[in-house]
């Protein structure tokens, strides 16, 4: 039922439930026993995948920022072959719970509308693609490819048989089988796939369901938020939120200081089985894909944390460097440190760091502690820190 005066939060009280409903704090030690990877996994239930492998690929860093040191083997065991979790445009590309899958049905009919007049164009190359996946198994796009170079097209400079194959993915008759060093592993969903991840679920059970996985892992949040999290636009999720509040799944909160441009209150959402931690205040280096950050506005409205990623910056224009970390001391966001893993030299490479005005004054030592670990957790040896920024290391 709809609460007619809704729930007052302090900005603190909503940063916890925040944390808490992110994984921070672990789970049961039998369920971390059995499974070690199951409270961040979880927490997150989409963990996005991104190319850059600066100082360690996006994905392995929110289960370390959650779970601790482990060993990235271990990681991508249970992701990849498992048999657990499937990839697919869940936020952006990320990995998801395989029993999941289904629920993204809406998302695959609308690719096939989208993409009607590219598939007509790629049938004869599609038409291959599908065969030699049915005859031969799973396989990389470059082990399908047999166009030259010179042919490839404009789509990000994609030959046809990389825009076929990721087309197919896309809309559902492809899914990704594993990973050959970061290169996807294609093969026909029904090979690849448990019946259950191949079902489908009509559009609005669908939403209903997305939103509520979103307000769980967020724990509390915007309309903009929730939609945020498995990629919605705001304005198509109002009457399914309304719905989630009429049946007590989210409780309307006024949060201290979420305030709309016009100074009114902002209006939030609390998932019924969100905690409130008396006190949670964890130390850690995020990724900039991490969900705590990676909605910028949410970051700022939560953390009064401003962060861009400078990848695409040119380097005269960065203002803290090319791949920061966004930092957390004591819950908070602290600062930013621009890692690069230089493996042949056995080095970590602190090319930047920085901290935020307010940030706690112990911040430098955790930042330091913080960075050691890191290293480690690479197989780095040393660590070498340039000296840029305001954060003494």
């Amino acid at each position: 039922m709809s609460t007619p005066h809704p729930l007052e939060l302090s900005a603190a009280q909503a940063r916890r439930i925040a944390l808490a409903a992110q994984g921070f704090g672990g789970g049961t030690p039998k369920l971390r026993q059995r499974r070690p990877f199951d409270p961040a996994l979880g927490a997150l239930h989409v963990l996005q995948i991104d190319s850059v492998n600066v100082f360690s690929r996006s994905h392995y860093l929110p289960v370390h920022s959650r779970h601790g040191v482990y060993e990235q083997a271990a990681l991508d065991k249970e992701l990849w072959d498992s048999g657990r979790y499937t990839e697919y445009w869940a936020h952006e590309a990320a990995l998801l719970p395989v029993e999941d899958r289904p629920l993204f049905a809406p998302r695959m009919a609308r690719f096939r509308e989208r993409y009607a007049g590219r598939a007509e164009e790629l049938a004869p190359v599609t038409a291959r693609v599908l065969a030699r996946l049915r005859d031969e198994g799973p396989q990389t796009a470059g082990s399908l490819e047999h166009e030259p170079r010179a042919g490839r097209g404009t789509w990000w400079d994609w030959s046809d048989t990389k825009r076929a194959v990721e087309m197919l993915f896309a809309t559902g008759e492809v899914a990704v089988a594993g990973r050959r060093g970061f290169q996807r592993v294609y093969g026909l969903a029904e090979d690849v796939l448990p019946p259950e991840a191949l079902g489908e679920v009509d559009a609005h059970t669908a939403k209903l369901t997305l939103l509520e996985r979103a307000a769980r892992s967020l724990g509390v949040g915007t309309l903009a938020d929730l939609a945020d999290y498995h990629r919605f636009k705001p304005t198509t999720v109002k009457d399914h939120v309304a719905r989630l509040e009429e049946d007590g799944i989210l409780i309307p909160v006024r949060v201290q200081g979420w305030t709309t441009r016009g100074g009114k209150p902002e209006r939030a959402w609390m998932h019924r089985d969100a905690k409130l931690p008396t006190r949670l205040a964890p130390d850690a280096l995020l990724t900039p894909f991490d969900p705590l950050v990676w909605f910028r506005p949410r970051a700022e409205r939560l953390w009064d944390f401003h962060y861009r990623i400078e990848i695409y910056t040119p380097a005269p224009q960065r203002v803290f460097g090319y791949y920061c970390l966004p930092l957390m001391v004591g819950g908070r966001m602290a600062g930013r440190i621009d890692l690069k893993a230089d493996r042949a030299a056995g080095a970590l490479l602190v090319q930047a760091a920085w901290q935020e005005p307010e940030a706690p004054k112990h911040t430098p030592d955790v930042a330091a502690g913080l960075v050691r670990q890191a290293a480690a957790w690479q197989g780095l040896d040393e660590v070498r820190v340039s000296g840029k920024g305001n954060l003494p290391l």
